[in-house]
């Protein structure tokens, strides 16, 4: 579990997050949302370390990020996995060699473990057989499960995900949003997913932040958006006419329960 407590973070006297406090979960797809400029790429900036908050706390299961000496800094960044908006592969590796490459930085594990844990990952992401493969000759969605099994090489215990939809077809977008929410709950990761997919907010979103210019405006589950009555989330969510009807829909077929 990550705790988020009273983060207030400013950039050159300019306030971007106002007193944020928020858990995120293990064994469920946390997600924060929210429009550009919302604050939330800071939020997880912050939450991961790449960005010290000006004051709050940042509790990984109790322990504070912000006071953590440099080694205990480092042990716990080799519990953390990380999926990078664009991939983030290395073009010069093959497929497997990109898996290894967490395993090489942190462990100190033969080659023959680090390739039979990379393969074993590989094949929990169903790329069998990619592993001489280079990024260059691979799919962007095959490029996003094979940065997914870089992510849970070293068995995090904690999932940061940035945009992990971005640049994917719906249909692809779909397999990798399942893929992360099985892998959270196999794995009982505390998985954080910053996102803009709407699709992934009403697929996986078991525990939604709303951020509205700095502010946590909204805290809830995907089915608690369809009866809340916040007019920043309603209009950030419901902004195509599809989700409008499925909102109408979904109300609709409560109200013939009641």
């Amino acid at each position: 579990m990550i705790e988020v407590r009273n983060v207030i973070k400013s950039f050159d006297g300019k306030t971007i997050l106002h007193d944020i406090s928020a858990d995120f979960y293990a064994g469920k797809t946390n997600l924060i949302i929210g429009q550009s400029g919302s604050g939330k790429t800071v939020l997880m900036k912050s939450i991961v370390g790449l960005i010290v908050p000006t004051s709050g706390q940042i509790l990984y299961d109790g322990k504070d990020l912000l006071t953590l000496s440099h080694n205990e800094t480092r042990l716990l960044r080799s519990e953390i996995g990380m999926l990078f908006q664009g991939s983030a592969l290395f073009d010069s590796l093959t497929v497997l060699e990109n898996v290894m490459f967490p395993l090489k930085m942190f462990t100190h594990k033969t080659l023959k473990e680090r390739t039979k844990r990379a393969e074993f990952c590989l094949e929990r992401v169903n790329l069998k057989g990619a592993d001489k493969l280079f990024p260059s000759e691979i799919s962007g969605g095959m490029q996003k499960r094979v940065a997914i099994a870089r992510a849970i090489a070293l068995n995090p215990k904690y999932l940061f995900c940035d945009e992990p939809n971005s640049g994917l077809d719906p249909k692809t977008s779909l397999l990798i949003d399942e893929l992360v929410s099985d892998i959270t709950k196999e794995y009982n990761m505390t998985t954080i997913i910053n996102t803009h997919d709407m699709n992934s907010v009403m697929g996986i979103g078991e525990n939604i932040i709303f951020l509205n210019k700095g502010h946590k405006e909204w805290v809830g589950t995907k089915d608690d958006i369809f009866t809340s009555d916040n007019e920043a989330l309603n209009n950030f969510v419901f902004a195509s006419n599809l989700f409008k009807e499925v909102k109408e829909y979904v109300l609709t077929q409560k109200q013939g329960h009641l």
